[in-house]
């Protein structure tokens, strides 16, 4: 039996192909539905409640298309020396990104909310992951740029493409740097009602 059989219809609020593909590999059944919500980082929180406030809007802004529904919605940014550093949209700053964070240890925090779209209910929680970059040459830094893969990717890299070759180790999940902590996630789910075990 599928994990969400006879279970509410669950929505993922989110483009994202990286969370899309985490939630397959978990066997999730779920429909997409892009919440567009305009990202604010300057947000005057502290990172954890920022990463569950930004999810918990992302999540509301999909949650009233749907009668009976879970709706899951993340966010995920990297905090390195207590700035906040999201997406690079250009080559120049993910160049920057990537000079800023090189050879140094820094955060990747996610921020997921599920929404009961019945009952109104809802969790947030926040996953902190300890990412060290080896120190890289200019040329590396260059080389990985020019691979486009680092744009539009928080702290502008991809633990699970090429950016592997980048990422020296690691403290905590695996998957949070990815996108969605599936662990913490599917623990939650529990609270709903959808075991995937």
């Amino acid at each position: 039996m599928c994990p969400n059989d006879n279970m509410k219809t669950i929505i993922l609020a989110s483009a994202s192909p990286r969370r899309k593909e985490l939630l397959r590999k978990i066997g999730l059944k779920f429909k997409v539905e892009p919440s567009n919500y305009e990202e604010k980082v300057s947000q005057d929180l502290e990172p954890h409640e920022l990463a569950k406030s930004l999810s918990l809007e992302k999540a509301r802004l999909v949650a009233p298309k749907y009668k009976n529904a879970l709706i899951i919605a993340a966010d995920t940014f990297i905090v390195f020396e207590g700035k906040i550093l999201g997406k690079p949209h250009t080559e120049t700053e993910a160049k920057q990104m990537l000079e800023t964070l090189n050879g140094k240890p820094h955060s990747v925090i996610t921020g997921f909310t599920i929404v009961d779209t019945g009952s109104n209910k809802a969790v947030s929680e926040a996953v902190e992951t300890k990412v060290y970059l080896r120190k890289l040459s200019s040329h590396e830094i260059d080389a990985y740029v020019q691979s486009k893969e680092p744009l539009d990717k928080a702290g502008a890299y991809a633990i699970q493409g090429l950016g592997s070759v980048i990422v020296e180790k690691i403290e905590g999940d695996y998957f949070n740097v990815i996108g969605l902590p599936l662990s913490a996630l599917t623990e939650r789910l529990k609270e709903f009602g959808v075991s995937i075990l």
